[in-house]
């Protein structure tokens, strides 16, 4: 009927529907309430005709020409009277609403607390009820009115039911949630509103009533949008950012049809937007949507005859709703973003769970790289490097393990590149170094019959740029008595290849000292042959890829020629230049047969011995190593 209410007011509309204003302890009652909830009207303490005298005495003519909305209810909840204002807020005139149920016409019992604290207050248990309905005018427009119950005094035994209309207040707020909760830019929903729905989406609420129970996220960033903004400025990046908007949203309209609903688009921020897919059917179902947006994206841009053209990296979630969090979703999403930008950009790369979990273990792995070296858990290990004229020990090259607490031993690829990025490389080569040349020289005094071995270590190009190597090596020497020129420092090509001022010093200062110089993996970086001979270096070490192009058994198999003429020109190269050739990845004894023909002085490989504990290089020293293989 005319003047009901349009259902009841969301629960974040409900100003404090339960006790607002507390006097104490009501008076105790002696009312039954009947099946209504009310108290039997054959019971009261006074008749209605004292609400009537009421409103007949005194105040009446106030109550009737007062500009505020109200209703005098008596204690079985009926209108006992109202004003012309009240009635006009109804569409009714206020003396056609006498004896009408007041809750009805309010709709208060919609929800189950405000009914109960409307109850207390015509009991006279609270001391007053303010909440939010919103109701619609027979004329077909809607008003939101602050509905205030309040008791009248004690003598009345009734409450007093007042309206105000908040409807220009409800509009504002609307107006300014919607400027809070949308991008000014692109007029999309901004990051505030879009968590918001991410968050409502993942509740369980919200799934187990029905749908897929399945959630999807294409997390969007444009390639390149900073160069816009430099070269031609905000305003231009701006139009762009609105019409990339524009795409995305025909995009969306376009994924949701004949669905349930579209997707919402949303800006994060930047140049980065996001598109939610609610109910998703699936991975087929994102990974079309991550197509048509990319297709979308490649069309050039027109903006005021300036012809722009971009693309987009995407990353793609989709999983179960159900134990997802916003904040884990997210986290996911930006890391697929990542790979789609790593693997090349202008395209849409699917969260890997076990790239994932990969990435995981090497974060792992940096956050306890320090404290690791203070704990003791990195070890080293000794590999042969062996005269290829006679087979014996010349020398080892000390090689660091990591014997990690939770993944087990690890070789250095797992942690080197970490310990370079986050300078614990420093740290951790003090010790390395230290400790092979203090091994190196227990060999010497455990064996004093034998030829000392010299021990190479590796040398990151960090540490020369983030300490004083040279005062390291020439500390380290001291302490452990090690001759200078038994130790052995390696670098690798493109570390020494590039070494121009300080690292160059630093390099040049070593070798004066007697410490020989090593270029690792030679052949596979700049190969600058005339810069090559203007460096202190004393050995090159020739990358396993060009030996084991000599991997070949017996007679009949013809060897690739070029493999040989290749590595023996380059022994034939440092030999001339001064320096020494250590071959790498030395695993068959014809590889090692055909080194030695051709000139190679030391070799190092699986032939003679993998990595091995200290006390194993202690039984090969006196012995031919190429015979003691492991």
């Amino acid at each position: 009927m005319s003047g009901t209410s349009e259902g009841p007011a969301p629960a974040a509309d409900l100003i404090r529907p339960a006790v607002t204003e507390s006097k104490g302890e009501a008076s105790p009652r002696t009312d039954v309430p009947d099946s209504t909830g009310f108290p039997d009207s054959h019971e009261s303490h006074q008749s209605p005709g004292s609400l009537e005298s009421f409103e007949g005495g005194r105040f009446g003519s106030a109550f009737s020409a007062a500009p505020l909305a109200m209703a005098v209810v008596d204690r079985d909840g009926l209108v006992v009277s109202a004003n012309d204002t009240f009635g006009a807020l109804l569409g009714k005139p206020g003396a056609a609403l006498t004896g009408l149920v007041a809750a009805e016409l309010m709709d208060l019992k919609s929800d189950a607390r405000t009914w109960h604290a409307y109850r207390e207050v015509l009991r006279g248990r609270q001391a007053k009820l303010s909440c939010t309905r919103r109701v619609k005018h027979p004329d077909g427009h809607v008003l939101w009115v602050q509905v205030t119950v309040a008791p009248l005094p004690a003598e009345e035994h009734g409450v007093l039911l007042s309206l105000t209309d908040i409807s220009a207040r409800r509009e504002l707020q609307a107006r300014l949630r919607h400027l809070e909760m949308h991008d000014p830019v692109t007029r999309l929903p901004n990051r505030t509103l879009f968590f918001e729905r991410l968050s409502a989406a993942l509740e369980a609420e919200s799934y187990e009533q029905g749908g897929t129970g399945r959630i999807g996220l294409c997390y969007l960033d444009l390639d390149g949008f900073k160069a816009v903004n430099d070269t031609l400025g905000h305003r231009v990046g701006d139009r762009l950012l609105a019409a990339v908007a524009e795409r995305l949203t025909r995009c969306a309209d376009e994924a949701g049809y004949a669905r349930a609903s579209s997707p919402l688009v949303a800006r994060l921020g930047g140049d980065e937007f996001a598109l939610l897919v609610e109910d998703s059917t699936g991975t087929d179902q994102l990974a079309e949507l991550a197509e048509s947006v990319l297709k979308a994206l490649q069309a050039p841009f027109d903006l005021s005859g300036q012809r722009l053209s971009l693309s987009a990296s995407i990353g793609v979630v989709e999983r179960h709703a159900s134990g997802t969090t916003a904040t884990g979703l997210m986290q996911a999403a930006d890391t697929t973003l990542y790979w789609a930008k790593a693997d090349g950009k202008s395209r849409w790369t699917l969260f890997d769970p076990e790239r994932n979990a990969h990435r995981m273990t090497r974060q792992a792995l940096a956050s306890t790289l320090r404290p690791a070296i203070e704990r003791g858990e990195f070890t080293l290990e000794y590999q042969p490097l062996v005269g290829m004229e006679n087979g014996r020990l010349r020398g080892v090259e000390a090689l660091v393990r990591w014997n990690h607490p939770q993944f087990g031993m690890l070789t250095p690829n797992r942690f080197i590149g970490l310990a370079e990025e986050d300078g614990s490389i420093v740290q951790l080569g003090r010790w390395v170094l230290v400790t092979a040349c203090r091994q190196a020289r227990r060999w010497q005094l455990d064996h004093p019959d034998e030829p000392p071995i010299f021990v190479s270590v590796n040398v990151a190009v960090r540490q020369v740029w983030d300490s004083d190597l040279v005062a390291d090596v020439a500390e380290t020497l001291a302490e452990t008595g090690l001759a200078p020129h038994l130790l052995q420092l390696e670098l690798t090509e493109s570390a020494v290849m590039g070494s121009a001022g300080r690292p160059l010093q630093a390099l040049q200062a070593l070798s004066d000292m007697g410490v020989h110089i090593a270029i690792d993996d030679f052949g596979t970086g700049y190969s600058n042959l005339a810069y090559l001979s203007r460096l202190p270096v004393s050995v090159l070490k020739l990358d396993g890829s060009f030996v084991r192009g000599f991997q070949y058994e017996g007679e009949g198999v013809a060897p690739n020629p070029a493999d040989e003429v290749i590595v023996e020109a380059m022994i034939q190269l440092a030999h001339r230049l001064g320096l020494s050739v250590t071959a790498e990845c030395v695993e068959t004894s014809a590889q090692a047969s055909r080194l030695r023909r051709i000139g190679c002085d030391t070799g190092q490989g699986w032939l003679y011995s993998r990595p091995v504990a200290p006390d194993r290089i202690s039984e090969l020293l006196g012995t031919k190593a190429c015979n003691q293989a492991s």
